[in-house]
């Protein structure tokens, strides 16, 4: 299995300082899940711009694998996008990279990613983190 793939909301929860997130970074670790993949678009959701604000997100990131979406991913993206009738292209960029990348994404809402992953193929597990 493949490390996961990491939505704004997997990437500011997994960012946390607290007990449950350090734990969850501890046993992805600890299964050979190192790093973390993180589609680049993703950066736009769970950033603000300013360090002082993203010092948390930043510090993780650093430890990631931050991917470059490529034209057959966004193209992808966008047939997924449209066949799950769902608007946001950034979460379907996550699943498609999600299709290739080992299929689990990790995030805080998972109701329209869980409607994407369903059209993926391969399958892509979505995980409430």
């Amino acid at each position: 299995m493949n490390p996961p793939v990491l939505d704004a909301g997997g990437l500011t929860r997994l960012a946390e300082r607290s007990i449950p997130a350090r734990e969850r970074l501890r046993r992805l670790r600890v299964a050979g899940l190192w790093p973390p993949v993180v589609p680049a678009v993703v950066l736009t959701e769970a950033l603000q711009g300013d360090p002082r604000r993203d010092f948390l997100e930043e510090r993780l990131l650093g430890m990631c694998d931050v991917e470059a979406v490529d034209e057959p991913i966004a193209r992808r993206a966008a047939r997924l996008r449209t066949g799950a009738r769902r608007s946001s292209a950034v979460d379907a960029i996550v699943v498609a990279v999600a299709e290739g990348a080992g299929g689990v994404v990790l995030t805080q809402d998972p109701k329209d990613l869980k409607a994407l992953a369903a059209l993926a193929d391969p399958s892509v597990t979505v995980e409430r983190v």
